[in-house]
């Protein structure tokens, strides 16, 4: 086979994958807390004839070398956990978090995940959850006849209950922090699950230790630029041609060679 139609093939692998990232960036692009993608991407081995610096005889060695490259390959893809925008909604339950840190909740089958999206609800126990009725973890309990719940900016819920004068202290939100966040593993539904590579989590109180505060009546949008993925989205379809040409040209050239020969 010509080397460059390999090359070419995966050169059209590897714009199609990112390709694939950039339509996920833009379907989410009004997705509460999300996250983009970034492709990360590497070139394959080299085709050695000549080492750089060979001895081209005793007192001479050549200044450069002969290598062929074979392509590029996926090396993975990155969260970017850069912050979204604020959005106000003025709702008691709509929570953002301001800096580092993510929520933590309890998923179905016991196990801990995390998410940004700090769009709660309560459920029928009158428990805090996400947006899919997952538990928030450390759990907090609503007391019937609740007419206002306040959470501060480290994360101390209060409520005013019917009959009482006073506000009640109903308990603590916690975040999150890891080393390495992009580590995380995605499971949809805003979720994440650590990894070896994200290292284990650390838990703290908002507003302390680099953790971010949070911010009550208010949502993390998104932190997709649509003008940098529709920039990357042009860029990666003028590649995906040049390589789509490249795959032509040594078919001619072949074909070339076989009519000659």
């Amino acid at each position: 086979m010509n080397p460059a139609l390999w090359v070419s093939k995966t050169g059209l692998a590897a714009q199609d994958a990112k390709m694939a990232a950039i339509s996920n960036n833009l379907a989410n692009v009004n997705t509460t807390g999300f996250k983009r993608d970034r492709v990360a991407f590497e070139d394959l081995y080299y085709q050695t004839q000549r080492v750089p610096g060979a001895m081209l005889d005793q007192n001479n060695t050549a200044p450069g070398g002969i290598q062929f490259g074979s392509g590029v390959k996926i090396l993975g893809t990155q969260k970017q956990f850069t912050m979204g925008p604020i959005q106000n909604t003025e709702q008691d339950l709509d929570v953002a978090i301001t800096g580092q840190g993510l929520f933590q909740v309890e998923t179905t089958n016991g196990d801990l995940a995390y998410t940004r999206n700090g769009n709660f609800r309560v459920n029928a126990d009158g428990v805090l959850t996400n947006s899919q009725g997952l538990p928030l973890v450390p759990q907090i309990e609503l007391p019937q006849n609740v007419q206002k719940v306040t959470i501060g900016r480290d994360g101390t819920v209060t409520a005013t209950v019917g009959g009482e004068a006073e506000p009640v202290e109903l308990g603590q939100l916690t975040l999150v922090t890891f080393v390495n966040p992009s580590g995380l593993e995605a499971l949809g539904d805003n979720l994440y699950r650590e990894t070896v590579a994200s290292g284990e989590a650390n838990e703290g109180v908002p507003g302390e230790d680099g953790i971010g505060s949070l911010l009550q009546g208010s949502l993390e949008g998104s932190n997709v630029q649509v003008v940098e993925e529709m920039v990357d989205m042009i860029t990666v379809q003028r590649a995906y041609e040049m390589n789509a040409k490249m795959v032509s040209a040594a078919d001619d050239m072949l074909r070339f060679l076989t009519q000659q020969m």
